[in-house]
């Protein structure tokens, strides 16, 4: 693959530590949440991140593909929900994924084939494929 942008960002202190763009525009403090056994400070998440990353890219998937079909969308809202759990398997953690999705207008079978279609498409879901569960539920 060529890649065509390249997001870095610098880490330091894990959980409890910060979060920095190469360019400055992202620059959070992180704090582990209570659930966890965090102190639930002010900071952000890996997951509350990488919740909105996929949600912002699955919706963008979605306008492309409602829009090669021919739909046309509005008011679009994507609830993207990243669960974060015990994986027996090794006893570490493992991520799902559940995307709440609503597409005011567009007759549910129209939408839930619009919403597979943009999880065919999209990105992120190509990365998670067959590593995570993901759930599309069209509201």
């Amino acid at each position: 693959m060529e890649a065509l942008y390249t997001a870095t960002t610098t880490v330091r202190g894990g959980r409890e530590g910060s979060v920095t763009s190469s360019d400055g525009v992202l620059k959070h403090d992180l704090s582990m949440p209570k659930e966890l056994g965090g102190s639930g400070g002010s900071g952000t998440n890996p997951e509350q991140l990488f919740s909105a990353g996929y949600g912002a890219c699955y919706e963008s998937a979605l306008a492309n593909i409602a829009r090669k079909e021919g739909v046309s969308l509005h008011d679009v809202e994507i609830n993207s929900n990243v669960m974060i759990g015990k994986d027996e398997s090794d006893g570490g953690f493992r991520l799902s994924v559940r995307m709440d999705i609503k597409m005011p207008g567009i007759e549910r079978s129209q939408a839930e084939d619009l919403a597979k279609k943009a999880h065919d498409f999209c990105p992120y879901s190509k990365a998670t494929r067959g590593n995570i569960d993901v759930e599309l539920n069209v509201v």
